[in-house]
């Protein structure tokens, strides 16, 4: 599997940079399509209702404002990923909500790249769970760039020491099949089997060994190492993450979506809340 579209959120926030260079690094390397979205978050739908029902408020005014920001956002993503040198590079405006926008979108790409929701700095009309709606709404790989990420893109490039989190689920193996081609150019895999002993039916008789032969016929070899959780692997992996050096950890979400309320396992929530990493996940 190749990386050949990437999608990536833009907006107006602080945070937005980040995640364009995060994206356009990868597109380089990969030689893919990059993609920047910015969404008005108004859904068609209701544009329809205001024009239809009189009893309803104008939306043109609010639309044409949302509209200008979104493409003053576009003109950032597309000047800055041209300036890093992406060759092929398409911009998006749609009118939508933008966690549904987002996950939409995501289905027709190899991977869609989204901020981490930052309490401190929070974007207008942005959903507290974005994250995590994207995650379970999308069907692909999700890259969650921290709100504490650098701008400016280091020498190296995204993925050089990668922290697994593997606990022999479906959406930990989904997230490490997606991450091949990344681990394949990394000088270093670590894989982290938190609670082995818990879950011993989901890993045969030597936790992690069954996975390290898999990707070995990757071409990738890694380190295994387990570790007892003490009911916070969130915790641990990022823990070991710090002790690697790690600049990635790759790791299943865990959770689903009811009544639009998200609900996620406990590690999933602590490195979405925490983390000071990027996060690339997959449910």
């Amino acid at each position: 599997m190749a990386y050949k579209t990437i999608l990536v959120h833009v907006d107006e926030s602080a945070q937005a940079a980040a995640r364009i260079d995060t994206a356009a690094r990868l597109a380089i390397e990969h030689n893919a399509h990059l993609i920047g979205t910015a969404l008005t978050n108004l859904p068609p739908r209701l544009l329809a209702l205001s024009g239809l029902d009189p009893s309803l408020p104008p939306m043109q005014a609010p639309l044409d404002e949302l509209r200008r920001l979104a493409d003053r956002a576009l003109d950032v993503f597309e000047q800055r990923a041209s300036a890093l040198g992406v060759l092929s590079v398409e911009r998006r405006r749609l009118e939508e909500e933008i966690g549904l926008g987002m996950s939409l979108q995501a289905r027709y790409c190899d991977l869609v790249v989204i901020g981490r929701h930052d309490a401190a700095h929070p974007v207008p009309g942005m959903r507290a769970d974005f994250p995590e709606y994207v995650l379970l709404n999308s069907a692909k790989a999700v890259l969650v760039v921290p709100a504490a990420a650098q701008a400016s893109p280091p020498a190296s490039p995204l993925g050089q020491r990668i922290v697994v989190g593997w606990n022999g689920s479906a959406p930990a193996s989904r997230a490490i099949a997606s991450a091949i081609p990344l681990m394949q150019g990394a000088r270093q895999v670590d894989i982290v089997v938190a609670d082995a002993r818990a879950h011993g039916d989901l890993h045969g008789p030597t936790p992690g060994a069954d996975l390290a032969l898999y990707l070995a016929r990757h071409a990738i070899r890694v380190n295994v190492r387990e570790v007892d959780s003490h009911a916070d692997p969130g915790r641990v992996l990022l823990a070991a993450a710090g002790e690697a050096g790690a600049d990635l950890i790759v790791m299943g979400a865990y959770g689903r979506s009811r009544f639009r309320e998200v609900l996620l396992g406990g590690a999933t929530r602590t490195l979405l809340r925490t983390s000071t990493l990027p996060l690339w996940m997959a449910h």
